[in-house]
């Protein structure tokens, strides 16, 4: 039976990365619906009341349409209904360290990180709420220097982040650093093997949407499509 998907997203949300990664690694044929979600339209707090993105919406046959909402929810239920390929690892430990690490980004790295980023770079001009705080920009830049110490030491002990396969670890990193990167404020040239880990997600098919997204007066920077930066 045919599947229809729509993803409700919004292309410089990392939650809405993430999910956009996995249902491209899994090739699972999605149609994106970018929302302005802090405009917070009916549709979306229909479907989801907490009025964010992401918004998985699947239709099979006649049935009743399936609505989730959340990513660690929809992550869950692509693993459980399309295990493959395996996006939380085949073996008990590397699944147990695919878990932390996403938790680690989704709370951690977004507090310590990229929330400071991200809230002065696109919040701030998406609700009309005056130019940049240069105090937490310095405070989201420390803080992402900090954590890309973590990636540089795992990377030099793995070949990917949970341990010798790609997992959704790599795709939740790379939702936040690929954010940040749009405006160019990863600082690549001092972390080596972050760098190349993120050339080999960067040349992935599933990655490739990714690179081509733009939003109206946020342009991005020069290097931030190109797979040889």
């Amino acid at each position: 039976m045919t599947v229809d998907r729509t993803l409700h997203q919004f292309p410089l949300d990392p939650a809405s990365r993430l999910v956009r990664l996995a249902l491209g690694e899994k090739r699972l044929p999605f149609v994106e619906v970018s929302t302005r979600y802090w405009e917070r339209p009916r549709e979306l707090t229909r479907m989801n009341p907490s009025g964010l993105v992401p918004v998985l919406v699947e239709r099979a046959g006649e049935a009743a349409p399936l609505v989730l909402c959340e990513p660690r929810a929809i992550l869950d239920y692509l693993e459980e209904a399309y295990p493959e390929p395996a996006l939380l690892g085949r073996e008990a430990a590397e699944r147990a360290e695919a878990r932390r690490l996403l938790t680690w980004f989704e709370r951690k790295f977004e507090f310590e990180a990229s929330g400071f980023i991200l809230h002065e770079k696109i919040e701030k001009r998406l609700l009309s709420l005056g130019p940049p705080d240069l105090g937490a920009l310095r405070q989201g830049r420390d803080g992402l220097k900090l954590h890309l110490h973590v990636l540089e030491d795992l990377l030099a002990a793995r070949e990917w982040l949970a341990g010798r396969r790609l997992s959704l670890a790599d795709f939740a990193a790379a939702s936040h650093l690929s954010v940040i990167d749009y405006f160019g404020d990863v600082p690549w040239r001092d972390f080596p093997a972050a760098k190349t880990w993120y050339m080999k997600l960067k040349s992935r098919p599933c990655f490739r949407p990714l690179l081509a997204d733009r939003w109206p007066g946020l342009a991005p920077a020069g290097h931030y499509d190109d797979l040889d930066f």
